[in-house]
């Protein structure tokens, strides 16, 4: 028996490490990380810095009586599928409907040194293009975002009319229902007659957003594209070409310039911060609890080390918030073990042994804590879903923090105090703070 528990806490231990090293270096090559560490963490753009604007739809003469809101709305769609091919995920675009306004957020890329910010919101508020393209049968098995645009220019956006979506009753998925333009029904028809079992990709500026194979001639205004759409996925295409067009042109009316120094600057102090604080909190927890002490302050390396994986890995964006909600959760993990060796001196006070002692000290404490980590859940779901940018980030951390917490707290840390009653020297009474008679050493 001592053997096997001896077998399972130092597997703990080799298990932690490796989630500490993985944490900090990743795994494989530089450039093509299988697993990414610290280094990969994608930051906000109150560390990375970029723009912070506000834009204004800058309506031609003559097109007076438009629907202000909701060309503010597709404007904005577009404006994030121009975003999310240039790799920029970590924007916030939002439409003040009171003002007629949109609002963005746009962070510097991750090695960007010069940036010009004018530059960068005239080329996104431009009104873009959408073209029907011929690709080639090699390219078109390629993923979408692979795609280039370089075949023939078949279609533009304004030989297109409209666009819908509406259910296949003989197979149940949806089809994107398109209507041309007269400018558009003889250059189709000429085109599929010609590529008839060939492709014709649908680009976004120079993105593909869809690539149908060619069915038969298309004589008609009328035609679809069909495959095994959702109603969320045959809708969003049916608007990127509705709309594959900015509706109106957005011009900036202001625009604040977000320093990447100040951010790093701000992003070294919250680490040294989180450093600090992970030290001190070790530092008490040894000091007081002692041999159990020991074991939280390993626990809470892996807590640390398991936020550090999934964030990198997941491509989340950290923010200075973010980081706040790292370092809260710490102090919640801690608070996990607190309760359990709280709970553990009070069995060992009343007389009972060790390993009795551990296994009720565990089973006490296990509601007080899934009651207090379901509330700070709640809290940072809430915080999630109302909040916006740095506020998300924060509440991301924070609920990922508790969750992890509350695994490490009853799966790590019981497994290593459990295990470490193996050893002679653990089974000690005092290096728990209470001495053999049951009185606090």
């Amino acid at each position: 028996m001592k053997d096997s528990r001896a077998f399972k806490f130092f597997a703990m231990l080799v298990v932690i490490a490796l989630l500490c090293y993985l944490a900090f270096f990743g795994l494989g090559p530089e450039n093509s990380r299988i697993i990414k560490g610290a280094g990969e963490i994608r930051t906000g753009i109150d560390i990375r810095g970029g723009i912070s604007a506000i834009m204004v739809p800058d309506y031609p003469a003559g097109t007076e009586g438009r629907n202000v809101a909701e060309d503010l709305a597709s404007a904005r769609s577009i404006m994030e599928l121009r975003l999310d091919a240039q790799g920029i995920f970590d924007k916030n675009i939002n439409v003040d409907a009171t003002n007629n306004r949109i609002i963005i957020d746009i962070p510097w890329a991750q090695n960007e040194t010069r940036f010009d910010p004018r530059e960068a919101l005239d080329e996104l508020g431009s009104t873009g293009r959408l073209t029907f393209r011929e690709v080639s049968d090699e390219y078109a098995r390629l993923p979408l975002d692979q795609i280039p645009a370089t075949g023939a220019i078949i279609l533009d956006g304004e030989d297109i009319k409209t666009a819908s979506q509406s259910q296949n009753p003989e197979t149940g998925y949806y089809n994107v229902d398109l209507e041309l333009k007269d400018s558009g029904v003889d250059k189709f028809a000429e085109a599929t007659g010609r590529l008839v079992g060939h492709f014709i990709g649908i680009f976004m500026d120079d993105e593909c957003i869809s690539c149908p194979l060619v069915d038969e001639r298309i004589n008609t205004s009328r035609f679809y594209i069909r495959g095994s759409f959702t109603i969320e996925e045959a809708k969003d295409l049916a608007d990127k070409i509705r709309f594959g067009a900015l509706p109106v042109p957005l011009k900036p009316v202001s625009v604040d310039a977000i320093s990447a120094q100040l951010g790093q600057g701000a992003l070294d102090v919250a680490i040294k911060a989180g450093i600090v604080a992970f030290a001190l909190i070790c530092l008490f927890m040894i000091v007081y609890y002692r041999l159990p002490g020991l074991i939280a302050s390993l626990a809470l390396s892996a807590l640390v080390a398991l936020q550090i994986l999934f964030l990198a890995n997941a491509g989340i964006s950290i923010t200075l918030p973010g980081i706040g909600g790292i370092i809260l959760s710490m102090g919640m993990g801690v608070d996990a073990n607190v309760i359990i060796f709280e709970r553990i001196k009070e069995e060992l006070r009343e007389g009972k042994t060790l390993r009795a002692s551990i296994e009720t000290g565990f089973k006490r404490a296990f509601v007080a804590i899934m009651d207090s980590n379901i509330t700070t859940v709640i809290v940072a779901a809430v915080l999630y879903a109302m909040g916006t940018g740095p506020v998300k980030g924060f509440g991301v951390t924070l609920g990922l923090g508790v969750i992890l917490s509350f695994i490490t707290a009853l799966l790590i840390t019981k497994v290593l105090i459990r295990n470490m009653t193996a050893f002679r020297f653990a089974r000690n009474k005092k290096l728990y703070g209470v001495r053999e008679g049951g009185a606090e050493a």
